[in-house]
């Protein structure tokens, strides 16, 4: 168990979290400098480096996953927790050695820890040549020519405007399957424990109809699924009087998209294009989307709601926005509306700034009451800079966050086994993402509850749909057979 908790990955509202590092791959149309990207922590970020590797093909470079055959090297980076800042340093003692060996090798930092540590990141760590923060992208080719001059080269710089809407992202390691689209930045809710809006700045939403011919021409080239990707998807608002110069079809008076609207309009453009959002917040998600996911079925019945914490208390601490009570009331409308069979995940957050026994009891009697299929678990660790290391001392020695964690654990597992029991013997449609990672006789592909469902490969392809009826489960994955 010690293992485990080392491994769970500390997020922030609105992190997409992953179990790996995501590395650019081989992408040759001729150019002939190269470029290498590690991308770090959340969805986001992925998001974003393929909105990188668009930006500098057209500036004369293609990708490669060979990192020693790279002229210029990026880290996009998380700054969400310590350890996913350390694990930056020590690549970047690794990059070093690479480096000596070849001197004009260029290497750049990205991301949230761009933001957060600035020109200090540059006197720390001598080999790093360039430093870009979320919205200094598009000025990638010009700091890349200073540093091509022999400077070092800084944009850190928070746009209140920028969502990167006209850039055509590259699918970086794609299944050519499932797809992210970003459609907004930022976030303006100063939850006391998160670092987010210090490195992303406020939020801003995107032109819906960006949006929507995006999905339409993924779904052209084959892609049968999209996620919706925001800091808060449910705060999603276009106003057509606040954004003239931008396209859209008016849906009602004065323009207005919300995120209900988005969710139909990305549905309707084709009944075989699955739709997928994270991440929504508990205190702005409305009966609205919830409706327009019963309304549409190729709308995924799962929805990531990040609780933190089952105590009032702590939630009020935490700068949450919401009780105990009104998360309750929330979940009981979606189970009201979307029926048991709609997936719920959340985060968890254990042993924050003066939480009791008694507070985690709290969190534990809310997890059995919720019954989630899945959390992102994980023990508080100060941020420097947000709010909570500002105002409250992190008082919970760590043994004791530790063993909260490992209660929370436990108690998770034992509800995804409940979860997925109830799947038994049930027919799911599953879209087929690609070989099993343990065998090529079997496919896997995920079900509408965003569940990881294993099979017989049979005669099915990648892309395609099927129905599988489950025969047996483990905390994690359900097991089946293709029925037609």
């Amino acid at each position: 168990m010690e293992n485990l908790i080392q491994d769970i990955e500390i997020l922030g509202e609105g992190r997409i979290p992953t179990e790996e590092v995501k590395t650019t791959a081989d992408y040759n149309s001729g150019n002939k400098r190269k470029l290498y990207i590690e991308s770090y922590g959340c969805q986001m970020n992925f998001s974003d480096s393929e909105i990188v590797a668009s930006i500098l093909h057209k500036e004369g470079f293609d990708t490669t996953s060979d990192i020693a055959q790279a002229d210029l090297i990026f880290l996009n980076t998380c700054s969400i927790r310590e350890k996913a800042e350390q694990t930056v340093r020590n690549r970047l003692n690794h990059i070093n050695g690479l480096k000596k060996k070849k001197p004009e090798m260029m290497v750049g930092v990205l991301g949230c820890m761009a933001e957060r540590l600035k020109t200090k990141l540059l006197e720390e760590e001598k080999i790093v040549d360039l430093i870009a923060g979320p919205d200094a992208y598009r000025d990638l080719p010009q700091l890349i020519s200073q540093v091509d001059e022999g400077s070092k080269a800084v944009n850190t710089f928070l746009s209140r405007e920028e969502t990167y809407a006209d850039i055509s992202p590259v699918r970086l390691n794609s299944n050519g399957v499932t797809a992210f689209i970003s459609i907004m930045r930022g976030c303006d809710n100063m939850c006391s424990f998160c670092v987010v809006p210090f490195t992303r700045g406020r939020e801003r939403s995107r032109d819906p109809h960006s949006i929507v011919t995006e999905a339409r021409q993924l779904f052209e080239q084959g892609y049968r699924e999209v996620t919706l990707l925001g800091q808060n998807v449910d705060s999603y608002k276009w106003s057509e009087e606040e954004n003239n110069k931008a396209r859209l079809e008016k849906i009602e008076a004065g323009g207005v998209v919300n995120f209900a609207n988005l969710l139909e309009r990305v549905a309707q453009i084709h009944p075989n294009l699955r739709v997928r959002f994270s991440t929504s917040h508990p205190k702005d998600i409305t009966d609205d989307v919830l409706l327009a996911m019963a309304k549409h079925e190729n709308i995924c019945k799962n929805i990531h709601l990040p609780v933190q914490s089952g105590s009032s208390r702590i939630l009020e601490l935490m700068n949450r926005g919401y009780t105990r009570e009104w998360y309750l009331d929330r979940v009981k409308s979606i189970r009201a509306i979307l029926g048991d069979e709609c997936g719920i995940t959340s985060d968890m957050i254990a042993g924050f700034c003066t939480e009791t026994d008694e507070e985690h009891q709290q969190t534990i009697s809310l997890m059995e009451q919720v019954q989630y299929d899945f959390s992102f678990m994980f023990f508080y660790s100060e941020r420097p800079g947000t709010l909570a290391a500002k105002k409250y001392t992190d008082d919970i020695p760590l043994e004791i966050k530790k063993k909260r964690l490992d209660e929370i654990i436990k108690k998770q597992t034992e509800l995804s086994t409940l979860r997925n029991q109830k799947d038994l013997n049930k027919i799911h449609k599953v879209l087929i993402e690609g070989p099993s990672r343990r065998s090529e006789d079997f496919l896997q592909g995920r079900n509408s509850a965003n569940k990881v469902v294993i099979f017989p490969k049979g005669t099915k392809k990648k892309g395609e749909y099927t129905n599988v009826v489950v025969e047996s489960c483990s905390p994690a994955t359900l097991f089946g057979r293709i029925i037609d």
